[in-house]
């Protein structure tokens, strides 16, 4: 088999394993237990989501995207930002460090 076969048999897998359990739900109730074993499908569902991914048999592409250029502009920010900053680990200009 090849990955694409297996991960299309795992997600059956897991697909008939959630319709069991919803079965399950409704001749038992909403137990803790189920409602744990519903939330360990959950994460196998994102696992094999990512396996798929990581995998290149994602359902979707998505477009790589490049960060956004942001220009610092080389003129002295305002002193007065900086009025009551304190200096981290020396305190304030008028005060000793610890």
């Amino acid at each position: 088999m090849s990955v694409s076969d297996d991960l299309k048999a795992a997600q059956r897998s897991l697909d008939e394993l959630t319709r069991s359990l919803g079965r399950l739900e409704q001749q038992v109730g909403g137990s803790l237990e189920v409602r744990r074993v519903r939330t360990d499908a959950a994460h196998l569902r994102e696992s094999l989501a990512l396996l798929r991914d990581s995998a290149g048999q994602g359902r979707t592409q998505a477009p790589a995207r490049h960060p956004e250029m942001v220009t610092i502009p080389d003129t002295p920010y305002n002193s007065a930002l900086w009025t009551d900053a304190e200096d981290e680990g020396l305190g304030a200009r008028d005060r000793h460090a610890p």
